[in-house]
C-alpha cells in the first residue's frame, strides 16, 4: 500500500497519483508536480488516501510543494500566453498556406514548452512554422495531432441531446465505442442518428452498455422461442427497457402477437443479436 494523492490538469481529465511526501492535501487544493512533460500546476481532486500497489504506475513522483500565491501568478500568465500563442500561431499557419485547424495551445507551469494541438485531414509538413513559433517565443515547441473526439473535449458544445459534451463534463477518458452496441441497444444503425458532434460514435453508448447487457441476459430477444400462459410462441419484438414483448403465439400464426411481460414468460431456446459484416463496413468510419 502507499499513500497517494489524486491530481487533474484539465477542467475534465484523467486523474494522476503522486506522493504528497507527508502534506495534508484537500480537494481543490493547487500544487506543483513533475510530470513527464515537466513541472506543472495541478489541482487535488482526490485527497490523502491508501491504494494497493497495482494501481500505481511507478515510480510515483512526489509533490514538490503546495502552489504559492507567486505560482497562481504563473498560472494566470501562463494562460494569457496561451492565448497570444494561439493569435500567432494561427497568422504563421495562414502565412504558410498549411491545411491545418489549431484547436489549443498548453503552456508547460515552468514556461520550457508550449504545445500546439491542431487537426488535419491527413500528415502535414509543419517543420518550418516550428522554426518560425521558436524564434518567436524562444522555447521547445511541439505540434501534436489530435483526432476529432479530442478536439471535441477541448472544444466543448451541445450533443444531440441539447446537453454539454459528455467528455467536456464528466468523462476522463474515452473508451472504445462499438457498432455492436448500437445493434444491442435497439438503436437505428443510422449514422446520423448514433454519432456525436464529433463525428464519432456517441459516448454514451459505451457507459449505458453494462445496464443493456444485463437486460440482454433476463429479456428474450427477437427470434427467442418462450413458453407462456396461452402456449409456446416466438418474440418477433422487444422492449428492452420496458420488459415489453410481442409473442407470435404457435396456436395462433395468423393472429396479431400477443403481448407479454419478460416475468410472464420462459426461455425455451433465446435469440441472438448479429451484426452483419456490411453493416460494420458501412459504418466503420464512426467507430471510436
Amino acid at each position: 500500500m502507499a499513500e497517494v494523492i489524486g491530481v487533474r490538469f484539465k477542467e475534465v481529465g484523467k486523474i494522476y497519483y503522486f506522493d504528497p511526501d507527508g502534506n495534508t492535501l484537500k480537494k481543490g487544493d493547487r500544487v506543483i508536480v513533475e510530470t513527464v512533460r515537466g513541472v506543472e500546476c495541478g489541482e487535488v481532486m482526490m485527497e490523502n488516501r491508501e491504494v494497493s500497489d497495482e494501481e500505481i504506475v511507478k515510480p510515483l513522483k512526489k509533490l514538490i510543494r503546495a502552489a504559492t500565491p507567486e505560482d497562481l501568478v504563473t498560472l494566470e500568465k501562463n494562460k494569457k500566453k496561451e492565448k497570444e500563442a494561439f493569435e500567432i500561431c494561427e497568422q504563421k499557419i495562414e502565412s504558410f498556406a498549411l491545411e491545418m485547424n489549431l484547436v489549443d495551445v498548453e503552456c508547460t507551469f515552468d514556461g520550457s514548452k508550449i504545445l500546439f494541438y491542431f487537426t488535419a485531414d491527413g500528415r502535414i509538413d509543419f517543420r518550418e512554422l516550428v522554426k518560425s513559433l521558436a524564434a518567436v517565443f524562444r522555447t521547445r515547441i511541439e505540434l501534436r495531432q489530435i483526432g476529432v473526439r479530442d478536439e471535441a473535449k477541448m472544444l466543448g458544445g451541445l450533443g444531440v441531446c441539447g446537453r454539454p459534451f459528455c467528455c467536456k463534463t464528466f468523462l476522463g477518458d474515452f473508451q472504445p465505442v462499438a457498432i455492436k452496441m448500437a445493434k444491442e441497444q435497439g438503436l437505428s444503425l443510422n449514422p446520423t442518428k448514433i454519432s456525436g458532434t464529433c463525428g464519432r460514435l456517441m459516448c454514451c453508448l459505451k457507459y449505458e452498455q453494462d445496464g443493456y447487457e444485463y437486460l440482454l441476459k433476463v429479456t428474450p430477444k427477437a427470434g427467442a422461442i418462450v413458453d407462456t400462459k396461452e402456449g409456446k410462441g416466438t418474440v418477433v419484438e422487444c422492449n428492452l427497457l420496458s420488459g415489453i414483448l410481442k409473442v407470435q403465439l404457435d396456436s395462433r400464426p395468423e393472429a396479431a402477437p400477443s403481448v407479454f411481460t419478460r416475468r410472464d414468460v420462459k426461455i425455451v431456446r433465446d435469440g441472438k443479436i448479429k451484426v452483419e459484416a456490411e453493416e460494420i463496413a458501412a459504418l466503420k468510419d464512426i467507430e471510436g
